[in-house]
């Protein structure tokens, strides 16, 4: 499988798929790469380059036991895009990749990033603190890492309703995308999938946010019951200079798959901007 090897000798596996500008896309927690299909068979298709990874202890990449932090994920980010070779790329993070994105851009800075897109993702800061009163308090992710010890399984089957919205009166979620959900899940080390909860939780990326010097569209769903909108992309969207926010009524976190073709011609249409401008 494709890898590139990042310096504590960990293998980050990744797709890269058609030509064009790339995108390069962070996926969400338990998930990994495969979370973006949607877009990634829509966008390749349509002229650009699309990368994914599977972040280190998710999916096919090794699962070390340390560096399951957002430091280390921006910095395995990094070395993933310099050892393909990737310039002027357009960064679409997603829940947890949306963090990875901000802390990659604070980091590494945007000398090869040309766009950033954040999609139901945790920036700034999900706990509630002093400074975040609208943040979670702890104990909601104490309570998460208390499910993934005893039964991550049944933690991951039942996350997937609130994630896509299936607990919502008329809700039409297949079971195949929650047996996908799942299936990913359960493809994460369970290591990762404990540290990782503190990594998207705990980190701040308020300062990263403020680095962010090209165009960045922030998209979000109202009714998205694991990352409030309020403490995270109304905030967001208020710190990224020139930030686009849309809000989607009554999506839910996991709007890139119940409502692809939404995203895919929001992403499309803002990849195109520039070159609608020139014409």
């Amino acid at each position: 499988m494709p890898a590139i090897t990042a310096k504590d000798g960990t293998e980050i596996y990744y797709k890269d798929w058609g030509e064009g500008q790339p995108i390069v896309f962070s996926h969400g927690w338990p998930l990994n790469a495969d979370a973006f299909e949607d877009q990634m068979i829509f966008l390749a298709a349509r002229g650009y380059r699309c990368i994914a990874h599977d972040r280190r202890g998710h999916g096919r990449s090794g699962q070390p036991w340390n560096g399951n932090n957002m430091d280390t994920y921006a910095d395995d980010l990094a070395e993933l895009v310099k050892a393909l070779d990737v310039q002027n790329a357009i960064h679409v993070g997603h829940s947890t990749g949306g963090g990875e994105v901000a802390r990659y851009i604070g980091r590494h800075g945007t000398k090869r990033v040309s766009k950033a897109v954040l999609i139901g993702a945790t920036p700034p800061l999900m706990l509630k603190t002093p400074a975040n009163p609208g943040g979670l308090p702890i104990e909601v992710f104490d309570q998460q890492r208390a499910a993934v010890l005893a039964d991550r399984s049944q933690f991951f089957k039942d996350l997937s309703a609130p994630f896509y919205g299936a607990n919502r009166p008329g809700a039409k979620v297949s079971q195949g995308l929650r047996d996908s959900f799942w299936l990913q899940g359960m493809l994460c080390g369970h290591k990762a999938a404990y540290d990782c909860i503190k990594a998207f939780s705990e980190t701040d990326l308020t300062e990263d946010l403020k680095k962010f010097d090209v165009p960045t569209l922030i998209l979000h769903g109202d009714d998205d019951q694991i990352v409030p909108t309020g403490a995270s992309a109304l905030l967001s969207s208020k710190i990224v200079k020139g930030a686009i926010l849309k809000i989607y009524p009554g999506a839910p976190h996991g709007m890139c798959s119940t409502l692809k073709d939404q995203v895919n011609a929001e992403l499309l249409a803002f990849m195109q901007q520039d070159k609608k401008a020139a014409a």
